[in-house]
């Protein structure tokens, strides 16, 4: 891979409609953060209108738009310059659009990192929504099998709507039976840690705790009781998972300082 002694840091965020995190202050967080590399998900936007919030040259983007207006959209805004875009998993399901997206990114020493964004559905229990869900479940497990495959350093990002154990979710007890938590839901995530080899860095480097969580409900007090679920993940290849050093949940310092119902969730990597 020549990879060179630097660090990279990589920020995934459900920004809950791009437009709206900027007014909330989104771009005073990338200012501070400064990360590397910034993966999206429900970006709501256009092309054009991404391109004018996250401005090239300062970004390299590639952005995948749900033919639903209004809806989904993920995106990768990168520092490092992008060799290869590929987008999508399924382009004939309309319900699939906007919710995968992958850059091969060129890295300083020399050859490529891939990275990828994705969405998956919430999904509703026992609906046709959650039929759509392990569909699209199915074909990522297909897509990191392949990735696993080819043998380079590779890290998929994104809200993947599931809490994995009952430490990702604070209401577990009162949780069981809704999407998100469900045995079938938890059994794909088995298999890709387990089977495929994928390492879940936001649980390899926090521990054994609760959490550490990256989503609370805009309702309530779910957010000053930190009654959340850790729903965003970086998930890498294991020569990748080495090379990371630390993971941080970017929780706003109170409920009105949020630019989203989502925080970002950043990982250092020290190649």
């Amino acid at each position: 891979m020549g990879l060179d002694d630097a660090v990279l840091t990589i920020a995934t965020v459900n920004v809950n409609g791009i437009r709206a995190a900027f007014r909330r202050g989104m771009a005073d967080w990338l200012a501070v953060r400064q990360p590397d590399v910034v993966l999206l998900q429900e970006v709501r936007a256009p092309d054009e209108m991404v391109g004018e919030l996250l401005t090239p040259p300062a970004w390299d983007l590639a952005h995948s738009e749900s033919m639903t207006k209004g809806r989904a959209g993920v995106a990768i805004a990168s520092r490092l310059p992008m060799s290869a875009v590929r987008i999508g998993l399924d382009h004939g399901v309309a319900t699939n659009s906007g919710r995968w997206v992958e850059a091969d990114l060129e890295l300083p020493g020399g050859g490529t990192l891939t990275v990828v964004s994705t969405y998956l559905h919430s999904g509703t229990a026992q609906t046709p929504s959650m039929d759509e869900k392990y569909a699209f479940l199915d074909l990522v497990t297909a897509r990191l099998a392949a990735l696993r495959s080819a043998g380079a350093h590779a890290v998929v990002g994104g809200d993947l709507n599931i809490a994995h154990t009952d430490a990702d979710l604070k209401n577990s007890h009162g949780n069981r039976g809704a999407a998100g938590c469900l045995p079938r839901e938890r059994a794909y995530l088995d298999g890709w840690f387990a089977d495929q080899g994928w390492v879940d860095l936001g649980r390899a480097l926090a521990g054994d705790v609760p959490g550490p969580y990256t989503w609370w409900s805009w309702r309530g007090q779910a957010f000053d009781n930190d009654a959340g679920w850790r729903i965003d993940y970086q998930v890498a290849t294991p020569g990748l998972a080495e090379l990371a050093r630390e993971a941080t949940v970017d929780r706003a310092a109170s409920y009105a300082e949020r630019f989203s119902d989502h925080a970002p969730f950043v990982v250092r990597y020290d190649l």
